[in-house]
């Protein structure tokens, strides 16, 4: 393991703690925090993250946990929902790990994360908004088109593997300059 693995997973680490106390705010922080990755291996010299997908998924683990240790405290629907979501996705987890085929991460998207943060949305602004069946399949149906396109950019297109922070960065910015 190299010292940039560790700054790194501590930075992870570290990102994911804010959804114990905040799940809304905190699931914000986590995401941003997993997406630096590019800005901090872009940043750090210190040995590099050799086979990042796997690095990856792992630490994704620790910040779907504290997703998942907020969540238990949930009841009803939303609950049960989010605990099959993170069972769907730890067997993706572990389909990748044993075949390392980025398309298994296509066929069992982290929809998990999408809708504890929708679930988190909801119950910090809307916590009268009644979660009936058909609201329940129509949110599961956003989420999960949310998440494939995702996912798509991300393992399928793989759009964003050749890019630095910085020049993702760049590249956003000359497409918002052109239609200036």
């Amino acid at each position: 393991m190299t010292l940039e693995q560790i700054v790194i997973g501590l930075i992870r680490i570290a990102g994911s703690v804010p959804v114990l106390r905040w799940a809304f705010a905190g699931a914000l922080i986590a995401i941003t925090v997993d997406f630096s990755d590019l800005f901090w291996m872009g940043v750090l010299d210190l040995g590099g993250l050799p086979n990042y997908q796997t690095f990856d998924k792992w630490i994704d683990v620790v910040y779907m946990l504290t997703f998942l240790w907020v969540a238990n405290k949930w009841d009803g629907p939303e609950r049960k929902i989010t605990l099959v979501l993170f069972g769907f996705r730890m067997v993706g987890f572990v389909a990748f790990e044993l075949m390392q085929i980025r398309p298994i991460l296509l066929a069992f998207p982290n929809v998990f994360e999408f809708w504890f943060v929708f679930i988190a949305i909801r119950r910090h602004y809307w916590p009268k908004y009644e979660m009936t069946r058909q609201r329940i399949i129509r949110w599961l149906i956003i989420v999960l088109v949310l998440k494939l396109t995702q996912e798509w950019v991300l393992h399928g297109g793989q759009y964003l593997d050749s890019f630095t922070l910085f020049e993702a960065v760049e590249a956003m910015w000359n497409f918002i300059a052109f239609w200036n």
